[in-house]
């Protein structure tokens, strides 16, 4: 191998790229969780696992699927990575990771790839190892069973399509983003508080290690709003989460939403760095 060399990773590399990925638990969760279930081979994993080597040794990875993400990422790793990708041409939906690596790599792709249809260049990671005891959790705050599909699906479509711009149910009419939400449900890693028939809040680990989970998808139904909800359930959902899955939780969120990361820093959550987005 010369000085320095990119190239898919084999399933025979997964020791290799699970000590990467294990060096910043945090920061890895959502690609850690899937190469521990899916290993390195793209059929299962769902897209390639890129590796850059220096003298020969593993020191980066680009997980290139849905999502574009690198990881343990160096200057030199992130162009190697934009040289590939560029050449592969745009097959993800966004490019996400750590703020500074994810950068430099738009940076290099947008003349390419451009224009997004948004980014989002700073959202807070927050990180808590212990919940607030100055927010009591909402005792009605559950797991989802898998019979309550079709409860729970309407307030996932909503959160996505808020949160992202464009609904999950395009293009395939939604048999992805449904056979997500049902994985999440069938872990126990999905949570609601139902009304009269209604989800008013929910929430789901969306990722999971033995060291460190991630929360995501939360939503208030627009009429719940204000009412502290997101506060309690996320303490609900956060002792379920160090009670259940790993001793550190997290979750990133968008810069410009002052109201969740105080709400967030209330029930017990810190900013520890950042995170950032480029939606297609």
């Amino acid at each position: 191998m010369t000085h320095t060399a990119t190239r898919v990773l084999e399933p025979s590399d997964l020791d290799a790229a699970l000590a990467i990925l294990h060096s910043e638990p945090v920061a890895n969760a959502f690609v850690t969780s899937r190469v521990q279930v899916a290993g390195l081979d793209p059929w299962r994993l769902g897209g390639e696992m890129w590796g850059w080597y220096e003298h020969g040794r593993l020191r980066s990875l680009c997980y290139s699927g849905a999502n574009l993400v690198p990881i343990c990422a160096t200057p030199d790793a992130v162009r190697a990575f934009a040289d590939r990708a560029r050449r592969s041409g745009r097959r993800c939906s966004s490019i996400v990771g750590p703020a500074e690596p994810t950068s430099l790599l738009w940076k290099l792709l947008e003349p390419n790839w451009g224009p997004a249809r948004d980014v989002r260049a700073h959202q807070p990671l927050m990180v808590t190892e212990q919940p607030s005891p100055e927010v009591r959790p909402d005792p009605l705050v559950r797991r989802i069973r898998k019979d309550e599909m079709e409860v729970i699906m309407p307030a996932c479509v909503a959160m996505f399509t808020e949160e992202v711009g464009v609904s999950p149910l395009a293009g395939d009419g939604g048999l992805l983003y449904q056979a997500r939400v049902a994985e999440l449900v069938g872990a126990g890693r999905s949570f609601a508080r139902i009304e009269d028939g209604r989800v008013v809040f929910k929430a789901e680990i969306g990722a999971a290690t033995v060291r460190a989970c991630q929360i995501q998808g939360v939503w208030v139904a627009p009429e719940y709003r204000g009412r502290g909800l997101s506060e309690t359930g996320m303490a609900a959902v956060l002792n379920f989460a160090l009670a259940d899955v790993a001793p550190v939780v997290s979750l990133y969120v968008n810069d410009f939403n002052t109201a969740a990361r105080a709400s967030y820093r209330r029930v017990g959550f810190r900013e520890t760095g950042a995170f950032m987005s480029v939606l297609f």
